[in-house]
């Protein structure tokens, strides 16, 4: 990051905003993709503000600042912002549009408000433009002010892109894309425009590093009745991969051309468009006269259903980490015991090396979230040299973490009891589990709309008078993104026809309950949609937990299991048991079988 304090790049930002007669200037969490996690270039609301999290939005005029943040980023926000001259913001979710409330109450009839349509997803310029418009307020989106204030931007990444290990991508490119047609076909629409990164990686059986964590790679493509073009940074396809592209119809062209090609499609077409994974810059690039159809993209759907081949790669994945976490918690607690000095930070390092010695294993697949005390109370917390805490004396220690491998993306949240726990503790740890079992042993209709499932995990927690501020699930890819969509789990998404659930869709089951200052406590495993029966009803499905670790006992008050949850439990270990001691041996292997034992 450039040293310059942030008020001075304040300053510069509203200088700029003088120059081009702009009453305020938003700065989303976004780039030309709409991707969660963004590559150093796009990361300007997190220089211009301090804060490191990753969603926000930073909203600046002539004589304030404000970033809004949910609830899952307020004690982090509230340190980072200190002395930036920037307000935190609290909002409930992070759909929440009180953002846009502000701004419309703030700007004055006759003002401007100015973003970069580049960065700016076309949904939200609708309801930007619906809130300021009936207030005399216009929207300038040709502007990004980022480009004239940020001196040291970088430029786009240069990482390779390569194919993924065709041993582990059993439906080929070409299939793929007569997959993609044929809905597009279904929709009427002749051409498609995809933007998402997780959607180009999976239609194309392509991989990159472009992204940290996530094995993207930044680009569009425009897929045509029998021909695509993949646009791409020079230099970061092979001639021997472009050679691969070309026989099944994908042309490589370069990045910046993606917006050009929109514009030459044929005044007689039918494009589709997704309208949540589209930037307003590309939409206004498309051609006057073509038809456009809104849907969610095809591969959207189509990489949420896992095949059931990727299913049992997925399977073999969560093995080896299983293995390797084995592994890392007996170190972890035989180090404790010895009175080893151990920070948040050698967790970080020691589970990752456990995974790494695994294999087919890539990357870590999010930043670890090792909290111990407090800090787990910040449910994305992250040490840092600066600031970390020593495992030591009496506490509770959540650790998030998960990994990459060429068959699978693992996330799994884990407890552990260090010293002695009070009865609170063990009471919020039995209380999260019962919301895990509770939805994890749930039967539900085929096409239920998965917002519709997030009481289910609450109500134990909810019955206690607790409630979390986070969602309880969220997709996640195949050797991809560890957040995908269309399914979330979560109070505030909309049960909308395009979240319901289907067979082979991966979900985390994450619960949690966090007390400021005192500890936090989640736990957390991953589940797939599979059959379960057919009755004059419909079609069920249920959960096959994917996620293989033990469950820390010393953490719960088992009087507080019900006969049927603790059944659940000595299940699972001893599936937990079953599947991974043939893969540790020695002390790992006494450890599993230890914290396997039936209660």
């Amino acid at each position: 990051m450039h040293p310059t304090p942030i008020p001075a790049r304040l300053a510069a930002l509203r200088a700029a905003m003088q120059q081009h007669r702009l009453a305020a200037y938003i700065v989303p969490s976004s780039d030309p993709h709409l991707s969660e996690y963004l590559p150093a270039r796009w990361q300007g609301r997190q220089w211009l503000s301090g804060f490191n999290g990753s969603v926000g939005t930073l909203i600046v005029t002539a004589d304030q600042a404000g970033l809004w943040v949910d609830s899952r980023y307020w004690t982090q926000a509230e340190a980072e912002l200190a002395g930036s001259g920037i307000a935190l913001m609290k909002i409930p979710a992070v759909s929440s549009t009180l953002h846009i409330d502000w701004l419309a109450e703030q700007v004055p009839a006759g003002g401007r408000v100015g973003a970069d349509g580049a960065v700016l997803g076309l949904a939200q310029a609708r309801l930007l433009e619906q809130q300021l418009g009936p207030r005399g307020v216009s929207l300038d989106t040709s502007i990004d002010l980022l480009e004239q204030v940020w001196p040291e931007r970088e430029a786009l990444p240069t990482a390779p892109i390569y194919a993924h290990p065709a041993r582990f991508a059993p439906t080929s490119r070409a299939a793929k894309l007569a997959q993609v047609r044929a809905e597009m076909n279904r929709l009427g629409a002749q051409w498609h425009f995809i933007s998402t990164l997780d959607d180009l990686a999976w239609l194309f059986n392509l991989r990159g590093a472009d992204v940290n964590y996530n094995p993207v790679f930044v680009g569009h493509a425009l897929i045509g009745p029998d021909r695509a073009e993949l646009f791409v940074a020079p230099g970061k396809i092979d001639a021997t991969l472009a050679a691969q592209l070309a026989a099944d119809g994908v042309a490589v062209r370069p990045y910046p051309a993606a917006a050009a090609a929109l514009a030459a499609l044929p005044g007689d077409a039918t494009l589709l468009l997704d309208p949540r994974r589209i930037t307003l810059g590309f939409r206004q690039a498309v051609a006057a006269g073509v038809k456009v159809v809104e849907a969610v993209n095809p591969s959207t759907f189509a990489k949420s259903r896992k095949t059931a081949e990727e299913a049992d790669f997925i399977r073999r994945a969560m093995e080896q980490d299983g293995a390797a976490l084995c592994e890392f918690f007996c170190w972890l607690e035989a180090a404790i015991e010895r009175g080893e000095r151990i920070t948040e930070l050698t967790i970080d390092e020691q589970i990752t090396a456990a995974r790494a010695r695994r294999p087919d294993f890539v990357s870590p697949s999010f930043s670890t979230i090792a909290g111990f005390r407090g800090n787990g109370a910040m449910p994305h917390y992250r040490a840092t040299e600066e600031s970390h805490a020593v495992i030591e004396g009496d506490g509770l220690l959540l650790i998030d973490s998960g990994a990459q491998y060429y068959g699978g993306t693992t996330d799994i949240t884990r407890m552990v009891a260090v010293g002695q726990l009070n009865d609170e503790q063990r009471r919020d740890c039995s209380l999260v589990l019962k919301g895990v079992i509770a939805l994890s042993s749930l039967h539900f209709p085929r096409s239920v709309r998965s917002p519709m499932l997030d009481a289910i995990a609450r109500a134990p927690i909810w019955a206690a008078g607790i409630d979390y501020g986070h969602g309880t699930g969220h997709g996640v890819g195949y050797f991809l993104n560890v957040h995908e969509g269309p399914q979330v789990i979560g109070p505030s998404a909309m049960p909308e026809p395009h979240t319901a659930m289907e067979q082979g869709m991966i979900t985390s089951v994450e619960p949690g309950i966090y007390r400021p200052g005192q500890w936090g406590v989640r736990i957390e495993n991953l589940v797939l949609n599979v059959p379960h029966e057919q009755t004059r009803f419909g079609d069920f499905l249920a959960f096959e937990t994917l996620t293989l670790c033990p469950i820390d006992t010393r953490c719960l008050d088992l009087a507080l299991l019900r006969p049927d949850e603790i059944a659940w439990l000595n299940h699972y270990h001893a599936e937990v048991r079953r599947r991974l001691s043939p893969l540790v041996q020695g002390e790992a292997l006494a450890w599993l079988e230890r914290r396997t034992a039936a209660v």
